[in-house]
């Protein structure tokens, strides 16, 4: 765990800013209909790429520093497997990955970028014709330099991945040297056919707007921003974040879209999370959460919908939003597609967003391997 902690802290980037929250447009109804295409794809930023309204994360696969209790074992490959065949077969089709994910950088055991390469490769063995976009990131180390390093990182990712090229590439986080080298980078790998489309993760506004001028120089749209956002952590509503996409056209990716699995219902204060998320929620957390997650699990059973579902929804009709939820197995990954083809009202979306509104996990934001 050390590892990590040296890697998170000396690597990730934080957002602290807090400014008034920018109006956050909603469209919903409980009649709303939505046609199987839309439904299906949406379109990311101003690339020609699309992809499935809902994303997989698959930061866990491979991962024993934050995920996994430390261990991984071929029973965790095998349900992984599961969740990757679930989502395909329920129509999430875009896959979220990390070189650092599962590696020795942070403690991992596989690495995800691995996993995701062997589940791809086993897969078209029994369908050829099987679609699956792949996005995944590059590490702004300390000691990676200029723009080569960006090409040179991606061909590694994708020898681990078995793919010639990948949908989207993501700047993980900034880099504490600067960022200009990296987004030149960026630019360089489309150019070379090694990527579609091109993002950044956990950007600030400040940053995402350089980064979407100097691309767009080049004629290249910045496609996505990868952020953490979920009902009860919106800071980019708050820090001009989520106000910048939707201005410029470039999608929020949203990571941890069900807190990492917190508003599911599972964990209780008598049951809280174990290992580093453990004291994120806390005890005393989770009872301050205990109304809000028993209005969600009202509103869905309104709907027949999990709580899970629920929460999706309720990202998906904030616009401009992709969520990325993890999976470990079949069953968390099943649930995900009833998330899409209904509509939370607006009266239910703005019920949950006042009772989140002073839920602010302590330490969420600083997320460990994100």
């Amino acid at each position: 765990m050390a590892t990590a902690m040296n890697v998170t802290s000396a690597c990730f980037y934080l957002e602290s800013n807090r400014r008034s929250v920018h109006g956050v447009r909603v469209f919903a109804s409980k009649n709303f209909s939505v046609s199987k295409t839309e439904e299906d794809k949406v379109k990311l930023g101003a690339s020609d790429l699309k992809v499935s309204r809902l994303g997989l994360g698959a930061w866990s696969w491979g991962d024993t520093g934050y995920w996994n209790n430390s261990e991984w074992d071929d029973a965790k490959t095998k349900a992984a497997k599961s969740a990757f065949d679930v989502s395909i077969d329920g129509g999430i089709t875009l896959f979220d990955t990390a070189e650092v994910y599962g590696s020795w950088l942070l403690n991992g055991a596989v690495n995800s970028e691995t996993l995701l390469g062997s589940f791809i490769k086993e897969r078209k063995q029994k369908d050829p014709e099987v679609e699956v976009a792949v996005a995944t990131k590059f590490a702004a180390l300390p000691w990676r330099l200029g723009r080569q390093s960006v090409v040179r990182a991606l061909k590694d990712s994708l020898s681990r991945l078995g793919l010639s090229s990948v949908e989207l590439y993501q700047l993980h986080w900034p880099g504490i040297w600067g960022n200009e080298g990296y987004i030149d980078g960026l630019g360089d790998a489309v150019e070379q056919g090694l990527v579609k489309a091109v993002g950044v993760s956990n950007y600030d506004e400040s940053k995402l707007r350089n980064a979407y001028k100097k691309l767009k120089e080049r004629g290249v749209p910045l496609a996505a921003n990868q952020v953490n956002y979920s009902l009860i952590y919106r800071q980019p509503e708050e820090n001009g974040v989520k106000a910048a996409c939707d201005e410029l056209g470039v999608t929020l990716i949203a990571y941890s879209p069900m807190a990492q699995g917190v508003l599911t219902g599972k964990y209780t204060p008598e049951n809280p999370p174990s290992g580093p998320r453990g004291k994120i929620y806390t005890p005393e957390f989770l009872t301050k959460l205990q109304p809000l997650l028993k209005r969600i699990k009202e509103i869905g059973q309104s709907y027949s919908k999990t709580n899970t579902q629920v929460i999706l929804n309720w990202l998906l009709a904030q616009e401009n939003v992709l969520p990325i939820p993890g999976a470990k197995n079949a069953q968390q990954a099943e649930e995900f597609s009833g998330a899409l083809g209904w509509r939370l009202t607006s009266e239910e979306i703005n019920e949950l967003r006042s009772l989140a509104q002073d839920i602010i996990p302590l330490g969420f934001a600083q997320t460990i391997g994100k």
